[in-house]
């Protein structure tokens, strides 16, 4: 099983501040659209609301179908579950800290089916996610703060 956990800062010297408020607002667009967030993603559909807060959609990721349960835990945490595909096991992204020091924590345990736990393939695929993993959460706080800036020009 592969367990990842990383830590980024929100607000760095020289962007636009986020809130809270915004970032949850960027996880809420990922969850539903993550074509625009994620360079190894080529499919997302979302496939059934069960209800406000959770809902399945279907992705191909690196060339894989997978399928995810994704529920909103607002204001915090997006929990990605996948449900069928080679790799399962749980994503989440949460926003940690105070509004003046926002942090986003992505995490993931997964498990690659037919690849033997520890192995070198196991660590490569553990890299991979997350590079890809790092790059999506630079690109979804780039995209929210872009709406900022663009709602800051139009006041």
């Amino acid at each position: 099983m592969i367990f990842v956990s990383h830590v980024l800062p929100v607000n760095e010297e020289g962007l636009t501040r986020l809130s809270r408020e915004q970032v949850w607002l960027g996880l809420v667009m990922k969850a539903n659209n993550a074509l625009p967030f994620v360079a190894s993603m080529t499919d997302c559909v979302v496939t059934d609301r069960r209800s406000d807060t959770v809902f399945d959609r279907d992705i191909v990721l690196r060339g894989q179908p997978h399928t995810e349960r994704i529920t909103l835990q607002e204001p915090v945490r997006v929990v990605f579950t996948r449900i069928a595909g080679p790799v399962l096991g749980t994503i989440a992204n949460e926003i940690e800290g105070t509004d003046d020091d926002l942090r986003l924590r992505f995490s993931f345990a997964l498990v690659v089916s037919d690849v033997e736990p520890g192995s070198a393939e196991e660590s490569r695929y553990a890299e991979g996610m997350t590079a890809d993993y790092l790059k999506a959460v630079a690109s979804t706080l780039a995209a929210v703060r872009r709406t900022a800036d663009e709602s800051i020009a139009a006041a």
